[in-house]
């Protein structure tokens, strides 16, 4: 299901906008507390914001892929090099986030697919009975840090904390984002990632 312009959507959070519709796809980032910079995210949010202000949403699909082209590809770009500790890589850290996402799977949310990354996570996915959005990453972010922290004798945070979300709003657009999850290791080398489904 893709968002319905026409229909009320639901809008929470905090620096980043967070939209929500019913079971409506739902494609969403988070990434490790030392993936960037953050110098460099500062940049790119202000160069973004600045943008926004002159470009109000409802978008055509000329204006959203003009943004995705300025913005969402430049940060994952940034974040495909592969900053911070990348405790992703470690294959009893990633299994602990494939674990929390599927551990849900058909009972809150539907999962269309997923790749860990060394320093960040990318989910395509549709929330089923009334879940939260923010409810559902919250709970992915939690249990997984908690796991995590346990394995390295740790306390403290482990992602930031904002997630990067958008509403999938076309069968082009999804086509696109299932194509982008793939082919999102092409560069890393094999065992470094965990792609679902494989």
């Amino acid at each position: 299901m893709f968002l319905n312009p026409y229909k009320e959507i639901e809008r929470h959070g905090g620096n980043l906008p967070h939209w929500q519709q019913g079971e409506a796809m739902i494609f969403v980032t988070w990434r490790l507390l030392d993936s960037l910079p953050e110098a460099v995210v500062k940049k790119l949010q202000q160069q973004r914001n600045q943008w926004l202000a002159s470009h109000p949403q409802p978008w055509d699909e000329e204006t959203f892929k003009e943004y995705n082209r300025l913005f969402t590809l430049r940060f994952e770009s940034l974040l495909d090099d592969c900053h911070g500790s990348c405790l992703l890589r470690d294959p009893a850290h990633s299994a602990i986030v494939s674990g929390a996402l599927l551990h849900f799977h058909e009972d809150r949310y539907l999962l269309d697919s997923f790749v860990i990354m060394p320093n960040h996570v990318h989910v395509l996915f549709s929330p089923i009975g009334g879940q939260k959005l923010e409810d559902i990453i919250g709970s992915w972010k939690r249990f997984s840090s908690r796991e995590i922290n346990k394995l390295q004798g740790k306390t403290g945070a482990l992602w930031q904390r904002e997630a990067w979300d958008r509403l999938i709003r076309s069968q082009s657009q999804l086509d696109w984002t299932r194509k982008y999850i793939v082919k999102n290791p092409e560069k890393l080398p094999t065992g470094t990632f965990q792609l679902w489904p494989q």
